[in-house]
């Protein structure tokens, strides 16, 4: 006799998961329906309740999956003798992930709500992201690239905040009228990552 096949499969969680992000990413979290999201990939609510428990399930799994394909796109970013080029590399990935994904990208940042807060895992994942770029910028300080006058946290954060502020504007339709990101991204980084350099004197 053969098996019933498996509905409730990684693939249905995958559209479960996408689905859900761009609801995320287009009305908030709080506009995220169960019910709403079955109908949408044509399943039923107990699949779902069956895949992710509840939507605080649902929404820890969103944040667990934006988080490990973050990572995986950036550990694509080899480790070279040049640091500076790496952060600079990193934050290209960084752009090429979020333009990408930018359902899965915005989950990053706007998981929470006031009925979901992620556990300390799911903020260890996230938090995660960020390492390569912290350990970039402490090798460049270490062949002297980048100013030991701040840790290498602080000039990781600006770094960061750029990319992310770039990104953010580009994927939110909110770049100013004849500017696109895309044509002044990469000069950007570079102007950080040299005005972070350890010839520079800051006062």
């Amino acid at each position: 006799m053969m098996a019933r096949p498996k509905t409730h499969d990684e693939a249905l969680r995958q559209r479960l998961l996408h689905r859900a992000a761009a609801t995320v990413f287009d009305r908030g979290p709080t506009a995220l329906s169960l019910r709403q999201l079955a109908a949408d990939v044509k399943t039923s609510t107990t699949a779902v309740y069956s895949l992710f428990g509840n939507k605080s399930g649902l929404l820890d799994s969103l944040l667990q999956e934006a988080a490990r394909l973050f990572v995986a796109r950036l550990a694509t970013v080899q480790q070279t003798p040049d640091p500076a080029g790496d952060v600079i590399r990193l934050g290209l990935a960084y752009r090429e992930y979020a333009v990408a994904n930018p359902h899965l990208y915005a989950i990053l940042f706007s998981a929470r709500t006031s009925s979901f807060e992620p556990t300390d895992e799911r903020q260890g994942e996230v938090l995660e992201t960020y390492q390569p770029l912290v350990d970039a910028v402490r090798r460049g300080q270490s062949v002297g690239q980048f100013t030991a006058e701040f840790d290498a946290e602080a000039i990781a954060l600006a770094c960061w905040a750029t990319a992310h502020g770039l990104v953010s504007l580009e994927i939110a339709g909110q770049e100013p009228p004849g500017v696109k990101t895309v044509d002044c991204y990469e000069r950007t980084l570079r102007s950080v990552v040299v005005g972070w350099g350890a010839d520079r004197v800051l006062v």
